[in-house]
């Protein structure tokens, strides 16, 4: 739990300290609509084997975004996965444009800020029940013949994987759905957010979450989101290098494993 405390407070304090985080959210929603694109339309398949009409219901109703996908394949009877994709991808990246030429720069760069810094806390919380609910049952697994230590350590990694992709898709999903007509629109969405996010980072069987790996338990710190975005950014700890080994213990640098996300 302190690794994976670790990540998220890296990834936070580099999206509290950066003024400009459309590259994040750009490849953020590349990688997002890619795995939606993969789930639909597996990667070396026939066309016979794409579920199109699922991947055109997915699109509506999760980015709010009508795309005639089967009819660009019957317009182009050369058009391929790889092609297919990145016109999808293309599709989208202006769906973002034009909501940009409707507001200031400035207003979208906050809001999806806003939006980022919502999603990650509010997971994260969620993430610190679902691991105390996995600490609190594991030992369990001693009577199917299983280390509880090592399942414990497999499925804590596997939760926050998930967690990682949980996040960049809410996100993108949240972002696609905000309808823009004038600037004012996104203010006050903007502004319905900052109150739940008045929270602390902070579980009553947080700290107990450690127990199994005997590590020494760091404190959890309070996030006061809302007030930490009137103050001048002030970094929590030793800065998180990118090519810095990734403390989830995967072997892999930062920046090539749960750095992926800021």
């Amino acid at each position: 739990a302190n690794d994976q405390r670790k990540v998220i407070y890296a990834q936070r304090n580099e999206l509290m300290a950066a003024n400009d985080i459309s590259e994040i959210i750009s490849a953020i929603r590349a990688d997002v609509v890619n795995n939606v694109i993969t789930q639909y339309i597996p990667a070396k398949t026939m066309v016979e084997q794409w579920d199109i009409s699922g991947l055109e219901e997915h699109l509506r109703q999760e980015f709010n975004v009508e795309i005639p996908v089967q009819q660009m394949l019957n317009d182009d009877n050369k058009l391929q996965e790889l092609g297919l994709r990145k016109r999808i991808v293309e599709i989208l990246e202006q769906n973002h444009k034009d909501k940009e030429h409707k507001i200031t720069k400035d207003v979208l760069q906050h809001f999806e800020k806003s939006v980022m810094l919502q999603v990650l806390d509010t997971s994260w919380k969620e993430h610190l029940a679902a691991m105390d609910y996995l600490r609190q049952g594991i030992h369990f697994r001693g009577y199917a013949q299983k280390d509880p230590k090592q399942e414990y350590k497999r499925e804590a990694f596997e939760m926050f994987t998930s967690l990682l992709d949980h996040i960049k898709y809410e996100v993108i999903s949240i972002l696609f759905k905000v309808q823009v007509r004038q600037e004012e629109d996104v203010q006050a969405i903007d502004e319905q957010m900052q109150a739940p996010r008045e929270m602390h980072f902070e579980h009553a069987s947080a700290p107990a979450l450690d127990v199994l790996d005997n590590e020494p338990q760091a404190p959890v710190a309070d996030e006061e989101s809302a007030a930490a975005s009137e103050q001048p950014f002030v970094r929590e700890g030793q800065k998180l290098g990118r090519n810095d080994p990734c403390p989830c213990g995967s072997g892999k640098k930062y920046k090539q494993c749960h750095g992926k996300l800021a």
